[in-house]
């Protein structure tokens, strides 16, 4: 099966579960669920602080992103779990060609879905915040934007990695979670600078203009915001390389 022919059917497998649906839609859900309240707690204690973009970022990094992990997760790791995985290693014996059908599959559809949660997401809570807050300009809410994206399909990707590696939903998610939340939270309260380097940490940075406070940690980074989605990239890589390795050297 050449690789076009590999992307069209996991394009199909991936739009012919409904966890697929029931993970985008849990995605904009936790958004929503965080940015909401954070917009009306704004406006009702008359709080000058944060902007419509930063309340995206803590709502990415504290809820939707775990849709993101599961829904990545289950894509790769639920073959594993039904057995599925041997007829698609039979169709595509070349293992690197399954992993590129796959992260081709999944990175466009999260990267769309970000950007959609989070012009939903400032959409919604700019007017909540009845003119509280730091007043985002239009650069900031498309930098926040095309982040969110650019964020949700950078971990999906190193979720599918993980997830090929480990070859179980339940442990692909559990390891994704440590590696993009706790150990920038870790590193955050032993004080260590490397947290601004974990995954996690480093694509919210992403979300803001350089030089303005990490939405999360609170610091302000040292190096330029959008270097903070290269950060992402590199742990996204070798998290695919780990995951191929693991692909190519056992039999499913």
């Amino acid at each position: 099966m050449t690789t076009t022919a590999a992307i069209r059917s996991e394009w199909t497998k991936f739009w012919s579960v409904r966890s697929t649906f029931w993970g985008l839609a849990g995605a904009i859900v936790l958004m929503l669920v965080f940015v909401l309240p954070s917009a009306m707690s704004l406006a009702a204690n008359r709080i000058r602080a944060g902007s419509a973009p930063d309340l995206v970022a803590g709502g990415n990094f504290y809820l939707a992103e775990f849709a993101v992990i599961a829904l990545a997760s289950l894509f790769v790791a639920g073959e594993y779990a039904t057995g599925s995985i041997r007829s698609t290693l039979q169709w595509v014996p070349v293992r690197a060609r399954v992993l590129t059908a796959k992260a081709a599959v999944l990175a466009p559809v999260l990267f769309v879905l970000g950007v959609v949660a989070a012009a939903g997401a400032i959409a919604v809570a700019t007017p909540l915040m009845d003119g509280f807050g730091r007043a985002a300009s239009t650069g900031e809410i498309i930098q926040a934007c095309v982040a969110n994206g650019t964020y949700f399909a950078l971990t999906g990707l190193l979720s599918l990695g993980i997830g090929t590696a480990l070859r179980s939903v339940a442990g692909s998610a559990t390891v994704s979670f440590l590696v993009m939340v706790m150990s920038a939270m870790v590193a955050g309260s032993l004080g260590l600078g490397v947290a601004d380097y974990m995954p996690g940490i480093a694509g919210v940075t992403a979300f803001v203009p350089s030089g303005q406070p990490n939405p999360v940690s609170g610091a302000v980074a040292s190096y330029p915001s959008w270097a903070g989605l290269v950060i992402l990239a590199v742990w996204t890589a070798v998290a695919l390389a780990v995951g191929h390795e693991v692909l190519r050297r056992r039999d499913a």
